[in-house]
């Protein structure tokens, strides 16, 4: 009887580790505790990114975005120290992925939801040159000590710091202290953060190597890297009143997980013949059965590439870009909007340094400095309205823009 209790108690606790667990949720609600700005900065920017009149404003055309990766492999022993070929796997796997050209999107997709799937238009690449110019292949590695907390200190000088967030995705490998997490990644409102980026397992990182089933084929970095752009898990709140914000994934109050068979209408929040959409990247189930984006996750994360993210678009991290004046200027992104708190100014690829900020009866009502790609302009003391913004670098006029003070 002992044995039998012993076998039922292992299988019980395996089948807890198969599971799907993603710490985006819990790493944002610690930042929201810490600054209770942010919290409302994150909501602001969410409610941007997801807006229809955003999407339609940022729609730009057909145009490929290549996203220059720095991966940072952090390892406690040489098993984990993992392979070139390892981290070309998931670099692979991502493109496939994110241009819908994975292979297994049209057995793994049921043909009633075929229709939604998108071609994300992103495309990632191994940066070719550091921060600073030298060459490089994107790859870094650092013995770390056993008792290295590596979903804490990852991005410490203990870890490996980031590249400059706002040209790279930073990628950071390890094995987390927490056995049951596979991954987590931060959301467009900490965009420029030294931690933000994608931190993630070594055995769910590509399909080779250190990769363990059930999620050894890449698609947790997939999940993960859709945060960053913006997404969130189907299930929003779990309550069936605010969900993931998008039109074209049906709503539902819980997470799937396995391989569960279609159609299927366990945690729907509105049954109907097709059933949940748990074969998305953001649901939770087994990497062999998940395989598209959508059109409105697509239109979330084209939103993000052109506000919050807006800089990966001019990095020069993969090669070199030959960029216009205006299309420089044209570049400077003003987000989220409308604003309660504080927005930014984001300008990739031209330099500003000055902004004034003007009400509607044409008085200047605020100034600022600017020093950085990502610049916080504080407007929490002016009154709710419109606001008109000029945007300068060394005393010559680059672009005006508006924003709303809610």
């Amino acid at each position: 009887m002992k044995k039998i209790i012993l076998s039922l108690l292992l299988i019980s606790s395996l089948g807890a580790y198969s599971q799907r667990t993603c710490a985006t949720n819990t790493k944002l609600e610690q930042l929201k505790a810490n600054d209770p700005s942010f919290a409302v900065h994150h909501q602001e920017t969410m409610d941007y990114i997801r807006n229809n009149a955003t999407a339609q404003t940022n729609r730009a055309p057909e145009v490929v975005i290549t996203i220059p990766v720095v991966v940072h492999v952090l390892y406690k022993t040489a098993a984990q120290n993992i392979s070139d070929a390892q981290i070309l796997s998931q670099i692979a796997i991502l493109n496939a992925d994110y241009r819908k050209t994975n292979t297994d999107f049209n057995t793994v997709v049921p043909a009633a939801f075929q229709p939604f799937g998108a071609d994300v238009e992103l495309a990632f690449c191994l940066a070719t040159r550091t921060p600073s110019g030298q060459a490089t292949n994107g790859i870094e590695r650092k013995s770390v000590p056993s008792n290295f907390v590596f979903e804490d200190s990852y991005y410490t000088s203990a870890g490996l710091t980031a590249w400059n967030p706002t040209k790279y995705l930073n990628i950071w490998v390890g094995r987390f202290t927490d056995s049951s997490l596979l991954g987590f990644a931060y959301l467009p409102s900490s965009a420029g953060a030294a931690f933000d980026g994608l931190c993630i397992g070594d055995q769910y990182f590509g399909n080779t190597g250190t990769a363990t089933f059930p999620f050894n084929k890449g698609r947790t970095a997939t999940h993960e890297i859709g945060h960053y752009f913006g997404l969130e898990h189907p299930w929003g709140d779990a309550q069936c009143d605010t969900d993931d914000g998008v039109a074209d994934t049906p709503g539902t109050y819980s997470p799937y997980f396995g391989c569960p068979t279609y159609p299927n209408n366990t945690n729907v929040c509105a049954p109907n013949a097709t059933g949940a959409m748990f074969m998305n990247y953001m649901d939770y189930v087994d990497d062999r059965c998940m395989a598209f984006f959508t059109n409105g996750q697509k239109a979330v994360m084209q939103a993000t590439m052109n506000g919050p993210r807006v800089s990966l678009k001019t990095s020069n991290g993969c090669q070199s870009l030959s960029v216009t004046e205006q299309e420089a200027i044209q570049a400077i992104a003003v987000y989220p909007n409308p604003v309660s708190q504080y927005f930014f100014i984001t300008s990739p690829h031209t330099a500003v340094d000055f902004v004034e900020i003007f009400n509607t009866s044409g008085q200047l009502v605020q100034t600022q400095t600017l020093d950085d790609v990502n610049n916080k302009i504080v407007i929490d003391q002016l009154a709710s309205g419109i606001y008109y913004l000029r945007i300068y670098n060394e005393g010559n006029y680059l672009k005006s823009d508006k924003i709303i003070k809610k």
